[in-house]
């Protein structure tokens, strides 16, 4: 047998965990409970760092992650980009300034991939939206 053959692919998606950093973790709370009408975790102190967790469900599809303040965090627009997803970028981007971010690359149609757009929010921090219309899967 080839190694081809023997390979296993893991039925996973490869990130597990993403953390956006923040200066002022009230203003950031607000900012991402207003814009995807969501509540998040109060926050706690993990040795010395402020981390608040955006709502999860253990077993569901998709990637956990928290806001987090501290020393070695650093907001930035010039890093990773994240993604989240969502039904419809349109409401979305309706909140983005009413909430104190601005919208950094409006919502684009990337084809058979939906739709994305990109925004700034009020830390600093580059973060995208993307949508899978039932138009767009093939």
């Amino acid at each position: 047998m080839s190694n081809a053959e023997t390979t296993v692919k893991p039925k996973i998606n490869p990130v597990h965990w993403f953390e956006i950093p923040v200066q002022d973790m009230d203003r950031a709370r607000k900012f991402y409970e207003a814009v995807f009408n969501f509540e998040l975790a109060p926050p706690m102190d993990m040795h010395g760092t402020s981390i608040s967790f955006f709502p999860m469900e253990r077993d569901a599809l998709g990637t956990g992650g928290a806001l987090i303040r501290g020393e070695k965090a650093k907001p930035s627009s010039d890093g990773v980009t994240i993604y989240f997803g969502t039904k419809g970028i349109d409401p979305i981007i309706a909140k983005i300034e009413k909430a104190g971010g601005k919208v950094f690359i409006p919502r684009t149609n990337i084809g058979q991939y939906g739709f994305f757009a990109q925004f700034i929010d009020t830390e600093g921090n580059r973060i995208g939206i993307h949508e899978m219309s039932e138009d767009c899967k093939g």
